[in-house]
């Protein structure tokens, strides 16, 4: 039985966060696999990983009371969360003028609230439980689009940079408590999410962002996540990594 660290990542059914549950359950951590709607994918998930004592956890996470309960169901489970993932996310492609005001609303209200707002929910209430077990560590998935701008995807790029400033907040505002926050910003990556463009006449030239000729492969952010969660340095807290190819630098 896995006797290291728990874990809970959110949106674990697929992608990045498939590829991070298996990495890290490889390093013999106990991972709560959080779906939304697709039970089938999750538990896919659950049988890829090494060892035992991994858990399936359903949940919207954009409803706060439910989040709520997501951690404390976490931290029952586990007797103790160590780590959360904040990995869920969703994005949405709009040409600015094809558009009408409605539409730009609601995409607005959609994204940020999945990629901010819950993030921010759940990493309050896990950050609360962490302070009173005496320390833990928050990992962020971000995005390129924070930093370089998202022209077909406002709303998706704010999201992130929200996410960015949130991270080094709590970094400061957690780290004497013993909690450490780090945020991994990846490029494109190969999943379900950017199939439809990776596939679309843009492909190539997504592909060619890169010197390397590719986008990133999930395992390759799964490392990234695993590293961040289970061996980085606590003096790392607040850190920003990019994993994009060298598509996007910045100093």
């Amino acid at each position: 039985m896995n006797t290291g660290p728990s874990i809970l990542i959110t949106g674990a059914s697929g992608g990045i966060g498939r590829a991070a549950a298996i990495d890290c359950a490889s390093r013999g951590a106990r991972i709560g696999v959080h779906y939304h709607g697709n039970r089938e994918r999750a538990e896919a998930t659950l049988a890829a990983l090494d060892g035992d004592g991994h858990r399936l956890f359903q949940c919207d996470i954009t409803d706060p009371q439910a989040a709520a309960a997501l951690i404390e169901d976490a931290e029952q489970t586990f007797a103790g969360l160590d780590v959360l993932v904040n990995n869920a996310g969703v994005s949405q492609r709009h040409n600015f003028t094809d558009i009408d005001y409605d539409t730009w609303q609601q995409t607005w209200h959609r994204i940020v609230t999945t990629n901010l707002t819950a993030a921010a929910n759940l990493s309050f209430c896990a950050g609360q439980k962490m302070i009173a077990r005496g320390g833990g560590r928050i990992v962020n998935v971000s995005s390129r689009g924070a930093f370089r701008g998202e022209p077909l995807m406002p709303w998706y790029g704010a999201s992130k940079a929200g996410m960015n400033a949130m991270g080094q907040s709590l970094a400061q505002a957690l780290g004497p408590k013993g909690v450490f926050v780090y945020t991994v910003a990846p490029g494109f990556v190969e999943t379900e999410m950017a199939a439809a463009v990776l596939a679309s006449a843009e492909g190539d030239s997504i592909r060619n962002q890169s010197n390397i000729g590719r986008v990133a492969q999930p395992r390759e952010l799964g490392k990234t996540i695993a590293f961040l969660a289970l061996e980085a340095p606590e003096f790392m807290t607040g850190c920003i990594v990019d994993v994009n190819g060298a598509s996007y630098l910045r100093s």
